[in-house]
């Protein structure tokens, strides 16, 4: 109990002193929408127990597979900083699993899981004090299925083979959520599924749904969840082995050369390049192959650019995958930007390129979209790589120093996430063109997505080259210490009252709600006639007042960012003055 409750203090210390500046409106905003989904989740307890159950599912989900996809998860406390105390592994990971209680995502869980109280209430008295046990128990599985998939994940990443496996199944799991209306409609499924019951996120509705053995399940599972943590945590302090044995030297007749034999050797021996590359594979694949369990071929032409478009994602933050040893890319000049192009294309190119034309022959076309599409994303991405992770650089671990869990790569995971998203939205927009003119003109797309790719290729490359050339004393140094250059802009507003600074972050964080969903978006649904729709307030009002309650809502988002810029903006100009 002692150690819980040191390693619960010096989780609050260290949340107390790390949630500050733009890390703490992050995190606001991020707590902000899980209230809201919590209490969405909460109110689903009064609409019926097969929803709240198919809630709960979705939680357990988010916990399963988000820590996968952001850096490993909450790892504020390490279990490397505890290794020599010489704390038994059940010991040390009964104590870590108490510390993992303490934050955002816990808490936001937290008031999800009063449903079950909501629901045990409806039911009984007996029922409700039901809830109470379950509720704690339930969060904990939660918490420990979380904790063991990252810890096997991990060890997974340790080997190629591993790392590969992993990217697969992850690669196939997110596919498979992405076209879940697939599954539902192959099984004749029009509800809640049945199957919601009986994982580990139903146990506890079923316990306080009169099933008491669910109870005694959930526990157990706890048990059994925390024995297999603190044994992965005894793996977890083993050295990471080597990819690859021998290999021959590398020889190259230009810089340029050499930076395509260099980068082609990492993403052949980076266990976690091998990992995001299999993940895009499978992705693209499964995405594309679902909709023929409905005897539907007409995505598996689009298999290539989908991974194409996830590929790059995975590779968003190129540079600063290097770590330190950024200071040789200094070195190298301008021929590194174009070196790390063609590697890019060469070990995703010529994927993308035989997922597309294999699966594009077996349908038979439609090979004007498909190509133009093709040429035009891989252009596209080429291009945005160097050049977004350059612009955005997120500091990332030194790849031989990685920590016991080699999800994580940097402590900014949320960086990288959103880099990733960011990627996503830039790759497809320089592929709309050359699709647009295949739709309406055929196999002028072609043409067009081949002079797309090229510009895009060659013009960000340049934009990367040029960015590179003149700030690379500040990559290395954001690289080295972890922290951004400031801009003056950013000084002047760090300097505001921390009132003004905080009505400035809310508003930049939460205008967006009233001006695009409750408003934008709503008078788009009334204009169609798609009354009493989701959470759009307008909607559900009466005939007169459905348009003026969605302009006030624009006009009330409008409002906020420009509070938001005045501020800012009369910051920046006391700043000067």
């Amino acid at each position: 109990m002692a150690v819980a409750m040191t390693m619960v203090r010096m989780k609050v210390a260290m949340l107390r002193h790390a949630y500050r500046g733009q890390r703490a409106q992050t995190t606001g905003t991020g707590a902000a929408i899980g209230a809201v989904l919590a209490a969405g989740t909460v109110y689903l307890a009064f609409l019926g127990p097969d929803l709240l159950a198919a809630g709960y599912a979705v939680w357990l989900l988010g916990w399963v597979l988000g820590p996968v996809f952001t850096g490993g998860g909450d790892e504020t406390l390490r279990p490397e900083y505890f290794a020599p105390l010489g704390l038994p592994p059940r010991r040390l990971a009964a104590g870590l699993l108490t510390g993992a209680f303490v934050g955002v995502a816990p808490l936001v869980s937290l008031g999800a899981l009063i449903g079950l109280a909501v629901a045990g209430a409806r039911l009984g008295a007996v029922n409700a004090l039901v809830a109470v046990p379950a509720i704690g128990l339930q969060l904990a599985a939660f918490v420990l299925l979380s904790k063991v998939v990252v810890a096997l994940v991990g060890l997974a990443l340790r080997t190629r083979a591993g790392a590969i496996a992993a990217g697969l199944l992850n690669g196939a799991i997110v596919a498979g959520l992405g076209q879940i209306w697939v599954f539902m409609v192959a099984f004749g499924q029009t509800g809640t599924p049945a199957a919601v019951w009986y994982l580990p996120s139903g146990w506890g509705l079923l316990a306080v749904r009169g099933q008491w053995w669910a109870l005694a399940a959930l526990a157990a599972l706890d048990l059994l969840l925390l024995a297999a943590w603190a044994a992965l945590l005894g793996r977890r302090a083993g050295a990471t082995r080597v990819s690859g044995g021998g290999r021959r030297p590398i020889t190259a007749g230009t810089a340029a050369g050499a930076v395509v034999a260099k980068e082609l050797r990492t993403w052949s021996r980076d266990l976690v390049r091998n990992h995001y590359l299999a993940f895009a594979l499978s992705y693209g694949v499964c995405f594309a192959a679902s909709p023929l369990l409905i005897g539907w071929n007409g995505m598996l032409p689009y298999a290539g650019p989908i991974f194409v478009v996830m590929a790059a994602g995975m590779s968003s933050n190129l540079y600063g995958s290097d770590g330190t040893a950024l200071w040789l890319t200094m070195m190298a000049g301008a021929s590194d930007v174009r070196g790390r192009q063609l590697a890019w294309l060469s070990t995703q190119g010529l994927v993308a390129v035989a997922l597309t034309v294999g699966f594009t022959a077996i349908t038979g076309g439609p090979w004007p979209l498909v190509l133009a599409l093709l040429v035009a994303l891989l252009g596209g991405a080429a291009g945005l790589v160097p050049l977004v992770s350059v612009l955005a650089l997120v500091p990332a671990t030194d790849p031989h120093r990685r920590a016991g869990n080699p999800l994580r790569t940097s402590e900014d995971d949320g960086g990288l996430t959103g880099l990733a998203y960011l990627m996503f939205v830039l790759v497809i927009l320089t592929g709309a063109p050359a699709g647009l003119v295949a739709v309406f003109f055929g196999w002028a797309g072609v043409a067009v997505g081949v002079v797309t790719g090229v510009l895009c290729w060659w013009g960000f490359g340049l934009l990367a080259e040029r960015r590179l050339a003149t700030h690379a004393p500040e990559l290395l140094d954001t690289m080295r210490t972890g922290r951004k250059p400031t801009s003056p802009a950013k000084r002047s507003f760090q300097d505001l009252s921390r009132t003004r600074r905080n009505i400035a972050g809310w508003c930049f964080g939460f205008g967006a709600v009233p001006l695009i969903p409750q408003g934008i978006l709503a008078a788009v649904f009334v204009a169609n006639g798609m009354l009493r729709h989701s959470w759009f307030l307008a909607t559900y009002m009466p005939a007169g007042w459905r348009y003026p309650v969605a302009a006030g809502f624009i006009a009330v988002g409008l409002a906020m960012y420009g509070s938001a810029l005045w501020i800012v903006r009369s910051a920046s100009n006391k700043a000067t003055t």
